[in-house]
């Protein structure tokens, strides 16, 4: 039987939480760092509370912040206090006569007033300081091709023979999105379709993610990685960048960029480069506000709603021309016509169980369908017929109807029943292992 895994995409408060004080406290050196956490990552009056510290050079008493918010909000002023003790953005100590106060982050606080004040050093030099670029691309080109970039993945993902590099197919299989099995291609599982049916934005930052988990071992320094995804947030779309002064480490970095579509290069020597919507708003999408992923609604082309209509002879018709839509719907049904506005499949029993053997769950397929019903299904109740629904989830019931569970097997031992010896067999669960040792050791210390 199948694993089937619940996709779980942290946003950006989540993971940085779960570094450790030393990554952190070095990530915090860095201006724009400190000023897309403050910007992005902390509720109102969290940031008023930063605010308020930010010039302050005495720690303040817990009980005197306690009162910055009246009786009734206690609930939102115990949030940011866990936010900001978790960020490490303050630090508790004790003061004098025994009382406890709050004092920022003295790293996040000195960068944090550069950020905002002004100072230090830039993080980029802007690629004016390398003369005008004969091949400049413009906002438009600059989109298109971070849907094409990230299209090719997808398509990947569902099959389609498209050519992305061994490091990126190894990436999408550590992530869990496929499954590579010896002697064959690597296919998609179930937390890669679910993985499919996410907007853009998080798609974007549960794929960075993945990416971040295995920078350590790649040789890479995730700090520098870090702080250079945040200072693309902070980037002049349509503008071209210097990669002057980038380490080895960054350059690397910028190549993977490039294949996701994050950012244009022309030539993979080129010593220029533009970030595209999708890198300068990554950070914007990887908050648990959604709201954020309608940024990227000019370069959204996987989402592509309302082109599918489901009849109830199992014939489903893709108005669609997108070949990742195609290959989705693939996925789960038998191809029977393509023109060149529309395909038309059959739902049946054998296409429905390979992909429920893949790791795809019914209610996936069901979702799938209902997400991106047409217009002319949406003014039915139900909006896909419950035969349809109903059959997808008994043939998923076909494949269900033994469950398997961890044992531990006893065998060539004698049960005696009213003096006949019986050569037997015994099945008992993990748990109930210890339990059955320590009687047979009970009973052996007996004879």
């Amino acid at each position: 039987m199948k694993l089937r895994v619940q996709l779980q995409c942290k946003n950006l408060h989540e993971y940085l939480r779960e570094l450790s004080p030393d990554v952190l406290d070095r990530l915090y050196n860095h201006p724009a760092t400190c000023l897309a956490v403050f910007r992005l990552e902390l509720p109102s009056l969290a940031k008023n509370y930063v605010m308020r510290m930010l010039f302050l050079d005495q720690p303040l008493p817990q009980a005197a912040v306690a009162l910055w918010v009246r009786k009734d909000s206690q609930r939102d002023h115990d949030e940011c206090v866990s936010v900001l003790t978790g960020l490490r953005l303050w630090h508790s100590q004790q003061l004098q006569g025994g009382l406890q106060g709050y004092t920022l982050n003295p790293v996040f606080k000195d960068n944090l007033r550069t950020a905002l004040l002004g100072g230090g050093t830039a993080w980029a030099d802007e690629g004016s300081t390398l003369g005008p670029d004969r091949h400049a691309r413009d906002i438009d080109s600059l989109d298109r091709y971070a849907l094409e970039r990230w299209e090719v993945i997808l398509q990947f993902m569902v099959g389609s023979p498209c050519a992305v590099s061994q490091d990126l197919a190894q990436l999408l299989v550590q992530a869990g999105l496929m499954r590579s099995e010896a002697g064959e291609a690597p296919y998609i599982t179930s937390a890669g379709f679910q993985f499919l049916l996410l907007d853009t934005a998080s798609q974007l930052w549960y794929f960075t993610l993945q990416y971040l988990k295995t920078a350590q071992s790649r040789g890479m320094d995730l700090v520098e990685i870090l702080s250079f995804l945040f200072q693309l947030s902070f980037s002049t779309l349509g503008r071209d960048y210097s990669v002057e002064g980038m380490s080895e480490s960054l350059l690397t970095f910028l190549q993977h960029l490039r294949e996701f579509g994050l950012v244009f290069q022309r030539k993979r020597k080129s010593r220029r480069y533009y970030p595209t919507r999708l890198a300068i708003t990554l950070a914007a999408g990887v908050t648990s506000n959604s709201s954020s992923s309608s940024n990227l609604s000019s370069t959204q082309g996987a989402g592509d709603a309302g082109f599918i209509v489901v009849e109830t002879n199992y014939r489903v018709y893709a108005y669609t021309n997108s070949e990742l839509q195609i290959a989705l719907v693939a996925l789960f049904s038998e191809m029977l016509y393509r023109f060149p506005n529309v395909v038309v499949a059959q739902l049946t029993r054998e296409s429905v169980q390979q992909a429920i053997a893949n790791g795809i769950t019914a209610q996936q397929i069901i979702h799938f369908l209902r997400t991106r019903a047409h217009s002319v299904m949406l003014t039915q109740t139900p909006v896909l017929p419950p035969t349809i629904t109903d059959q997808i989830r008994l043939w998923e019931l076909e494949r269900d109807r033994l469950q398997f569970t961890e044992g531990v097997l006893y065998n060539q031992f004698l049960l005696i029943i009213t003096s006949v010896v019986f050569p037997s067999v015994m099945v008992v669960t993990p748990e109930g292992h210890s339990e059955v040792k320590r009687f047979w050791k009970r009973q052996r210390s007996h004879t």
